[in-house]
């Protein structure tokens, strides 16, 4: 009889190990995607607006349920002149809830945060 909580214990922490490795791998895929889409864009603020949109979109469709989810976005190099080299940086934040798990020592939720970088290309004009 004492092996059955010790078994329920075993098995809550490999889901709670499953679901925060599933959750890192899509908020990294969301904060690739993030940066992908800003690196794209002609403006700074085209590149913000599609970059929020383009992870929050990313997340959805892989299915993660987040409490709440931050992107940043650091687009500072699009200010610079046309054959410069610059980047764009996403970081995608995503509190995950683990209050179902119901296993003694793992927290109610869990945050996963991932950080891309993709190079903007150095004579595409940009403002």
């Amino acid at each position: 009889m004492i092996g059955v909580p010790a078994f329920a214990l075993f098995v809550g922490l490999i889901i709670f190990g499953g679901r925060t490795a599933m959750t890192h791998g899509a908020v990294e895929s969301a904060a690739a995607d993030g940066a992908r889409t800003a690196s794209i864009a002609r403006t700074s603020h085209e590149a913000r607006s599609g970059a929020d949109e383009a992870a929050r979109a990313s997340l959805a469709n892989q299915g993660i349920d987040c409490i709440t989810v931050e992107v940043s976005i650091d687009s500072s190099d699009f200010a610079g002149p046309v054959g410069s080299p610059g980047s764009v940086e996403v970081t995608v934040s995503c509190r995950l809830n683990l209050g179902d798990l119901a296993v003694p020592g793992v927290p109610g939720s869990r945050t996963v945060t991932a950080t891309v970088t993709s190079p903007l290309d150095s004579y595409r004009e940009r403002s």
